[in-house]
């Protein structure tokens, strides 16, 4: 493997008034070498990451770089310019320019060797090397980090001496962890965690960076976030897991910011910190593929929630459609002809073929969409295109939602496993956007076709079939099971597996029997957070402050099928509200199938009641459910309690709901006092 940065590529007297033509004068150094196959096509994608941010930094120094599927090995050129050119820094024209092309598939060797570059450059002495030497080959060699007086040490080792000296003996430094990132994470990233590092020793606190840059992604140990007093996110692209960091002081900037101020971002987060002041950081759509510790359970889980998550709106938005097209126009209106064919501006049965069509056609995408992001999930944005054509194939066969289960672990496995290959360096750039794609692709398009696809498509069918020919008990049974399924784990994988049932039955041929799991579903859905907010009002003593405050949103939630509304309720008390929003579940399940209440819209909760056949005996379902819950919740809890006849019992009781104060809704505190509070007294 050829060295990063030689003296050919090195121009000691750069002579270009713009940055533009430095970049054109570098890169042609790069080309050559051989180094660089389409200079234009390099220089467009050098100019695309210009145009996102600026990349002067503060210091006279100008970096522009890029991935590029036009660069065959990671390659540096350095040009020192007399006069200045203007990369956008606020204090004026850079003196010191570093091209940098990376290849579209580099490895994360050499990615390190180019992060080590962004640190060493916020090192005073490293720089004032390269101002003053005369020679091409040193200048090379100083970027290189082959002089250890040019600032090539590694700047964690005199951090430990810095935080001793920050503490006094037994006291415990002020404890920050921070992430960084960029577009390319190739420069910014790497120089913004050396600035909020450095500034980290200067303020006597002990500061951890993590950089979700291109040279990988290593997660901070979870006891060092647990343990931070307060965050740094200095990020021009989303944070990847970033509710591993929420409730905790918080302070948001983009990577310029830490490059240019990171004492400020210290001293800001320090206050923020002393007022006590929280912040909650929002979830992923995405959730990673799991730590390393994690079992492959709970990995699979985490996948395949991807894919729901990303699945969702698709349902969301191309069942109400349907629904409406349905609710103006009657059911024949999947019989009518194509709006692009025929539309008549004053008819309704136009509208409600607009509606109906492109709702069909959004649905559609559920499949593909589902496949794509559990791909995604597993393999990051290499699996979206073997992802989603094994999600096309699924539909192609019509093997449905199972079917697309299948095709986005194939398609994650697939290219995970070509991942693991070693590549040869002249094929690493073109990897992402050709080789993956395409052999992945051609794997995945041959098991779904010739290998697992038929037999899915035939479990689909039976699974169809089966549906419906359920009557009578039978279908009572379903109902059942589905309504347990539903409030098992309140909007997790199993309430998800059984939602997603329903919807795929319901996009496939909106049969009597498909609308009628699909009422069954949502109806089940609606009970536990419907019947938590009736247990709070009837019997507000068994709660504590907080979770009567939740239990005022969760009438909204429930009324609106949004299972997740109780889940703070069963975190702190799962072993009493699981089992009863089970049995709630399963007798609401029962009830719709037996009524024989029907429903055309995927979501919506009482807001689609004019889309459910049978309303009233629909909503008698529910109410029945959320009943039976909200009993079974009062009678648990109150027998919890029941034993406290002691003032001293009676008084603890009292006093409970305030723990509520603490830990918020859901909390492990609230939970813990709620379930050990009696154990005082006896059971």
């Amino acid at each position: 493997m050829s060295e990063m940065i030689t003296a050919d590529l090195v121009d000691l007297d750069l002579s270009a008034d713009s940055k533009e033509a430095a970049a054109r004068s570098l890169a042609e150094r790069m080309a050559a070498l051989g180094r660089v196959t389409d200079l234009d096509g390099f220089l467009a994608d050098v100019a695309a990451r210009e145009a996102q941010m600026p990349t002067g930094l503060d210091g006279g120094i100008g970096i522009p770089h890029c991935r590029s599927a036009h660069v065959t090995e990671p390659t540096l050129a350095f040009g020192r310019s007399a006069t200045g050119i203007d990369f956008g820094a606020p204090d004026g024209p850079a003196d010191l320019v570093f091209l940098i092309a990376a290849p579209a598939g580099a490895d994360s060797d050499h990615l390190t060797i180019l992060s080590a570059l962004a640190r060493r450059l916020m090192d005073a002495e490293f720089t004032a090397a390269l101002r003053a030497t005369g020679d091409p080959a040193e200048a090379a060699a100083l970027v290189r980090g082959e002089d250890a007086t040019a600032g090539s040490e590694e700047p964690e080792e005199p951090e430990e001496s810095g935080e001793a000296a920050s503490a006094a003996p037994g006291d415990q430094p002020f404890r920050i962890v921070a992430v960084t990132s960029c577009p390319t994470g190739i420069a910014h990233t790497y120089m913004a965690a050396e600035s909020l590092e450095n500034a980290g020793r200067d303020a006597g606190v002990e500061l951890v960076v993590e950089t979700q840059g291109s040279a990988g992604f290593t997660r901070l140990d979870p006891t060092v976030v647990a343990a931070a007093d307060a965050v740094i996110f200095a990020h021009d692209v989303p944070v990847r897991e970033r509710e591993r960091f929420a409730g905790k002081p918080t302070v948001d900037v983009g990577v310029k910011a830490g490059i240019n101020r990171p004492a400020e971002l210290v001293a800001e987060v320090r206050e923020k910190a002393a007022r006590g002041e929280r912040s909650a950081a929002s979830p992923t759509p995405v959730d990673a593929a799991g730590d390393e510790g994690d079992g492959y359970g709970t990995k699979l889980r985490k996948w395949l929630m991807s894919g729901v998550s990303y699945m969702v709106p698709f349902v969301a938005a191309g069942g109400l459609l349907i629904a409406l097209g349905f609710a103006i126009g009657g059911y024949e209106i999947d019989q009518a002809k194509s709006v692009a064919e025929h539309f008549a501006w004053t008819e309704a049965a136009s509208w409600a073929a607009l509606l109906f069509q492109t709702g069909q056609l959004a649905f559609g995408f559920l499949v593909p969409v589902l496949a794509g992001y559990i791909a995604y999930g597993m393999a990051d944005r290499p699996g979206l295109v073997p992802g989603f054509v094994g999600g096309a194939v699924a539909v192609t066969i019509e093997a449905g939602f199972l079917g697309g289960l299948v095709a986005g672990l194939l398609a994650g496995a697939v290219v995970m496993a070509i991942q693991r290959v070693r590549i040869p360096p002249v094929l690493r750039g073109i990897m992402p956007v050709v080789v993956i794609p395409l052999i992945s692709s051609a794997v995945v398009g041959f098991l779904m076709f010739l290998v697992v696809g038929k037999p899915i498509a035939s479990l689909q069918g039976a699974l169809t079939d089966w549906l419906e020919s359920l009557t009578g008990a039978n279908a009572v049974i379903l109902g059942v099971i589905l309504g347990l399924m539903m409030c098992f784990d309140l909007g997790g994988p199993l309430n998800k597996v059984a939602y997603a049932f329903a919807v795929g039955g319901l996009g496939a041929d909106a049969t009597d029997g498909n609308l009628k799991v699909m009422a069954a579903v949502m109806g089940a859905g609606m009970v536990p957070p419907l019947a938590m907010a009736l247990a709070t009002t009837v019997r507000g003593k068994l709660f504590t402050r907080t979770e009567r405050e939740n239990g005022k949103a969760a009438w909204v939630l429930g009324a609106s099928f949004i299972t997740e509304g109780a889940i703070p309720f069963a975190a702190a008390d799962p072993l009493r509200v699981i089992p009863a929003s089970m049995a709630g579940g399963a007798v609401t399940g029962a009830l719709s199938m037996s009524f024989g209440a029907t429903l055309q819209a995927p979501h919506g909760g009482i807001f689609v009641v004019p889309l459910i056949g049978l309303p009233w005996l629909y909503l008698v379902a529910v109410a029945a459910g959320t009943c039976v819950t909200a009993a079974l919740v009062i009678v648990l809890k109150g027998m919890r309690r029941e034993p406290a006849g002691t003032a001293a019992g009676a008084g603890t009781v009292q006093a409970e709901p305030e723990t509520g104060a603490k830990g918020g809704a859901g909390s492990p505190d609230a939970g813990d006092a709620a379930v050990k509070v009696p154990a005082s007294v006896g059971r």
